[in-house]
């Protein structure tokens, strides 16, 4: 019963970079886990990044450890994902994810799911 809505997405040039925001609304009672996923232009969704309610655990893909980090504030329902150094093989759609049952990097443990918002980077 939770909905997501992501923003930040946009067009950049390598090396550049980005902030996505999720924001959510709905049962925000719940201790919920989070994470961002993303999907590549024929590809399947893959993990990016997730983070406990209480945000003491978080797992960041190798593709992305070092450039991009995750963070939550519960208080506003908002989940945030900083990314730095941007290459060409991050562009991809990147939705936000709420889990109610457990903490994963299965995108199909996942319960809720925003509609995606663009990354574009050139080289």
């Amino acid at each position: 019963q939770v909905q997501l809505k992501e923003s930040g997405g946009g067009l950049v040039q390598a090396g550049d970079s980005l902030r996505l925001s999720c924001a959510a609304s709905g049962d925000s009672a719940s201790n919920y886990a989070m994470g961002w996923f993303r999907r590549a232009p024929g590809k399947e969704r893959e993990f990016v990044s997730i983070i406990s309610w209480s945000g003491d655990t978080i797992y960041y893909a190798d593709s992305v450890r070092g450039r991009f980090r995750i963070s939550r504030d519960n208080a506003e329902n908002t989940m945030t994902l900083e990314m730095n150094f941007l290459k060409p093989e991050d562009t991809a759609v990147y939705y936000c994810a709420a889990s109610v049952h457990s903490l994963s990097v299965a995108p199909g443990t996942y319960d809720f799911w925003g509609q995606g918002t663009q990354v574009t980077v050139s080289s």
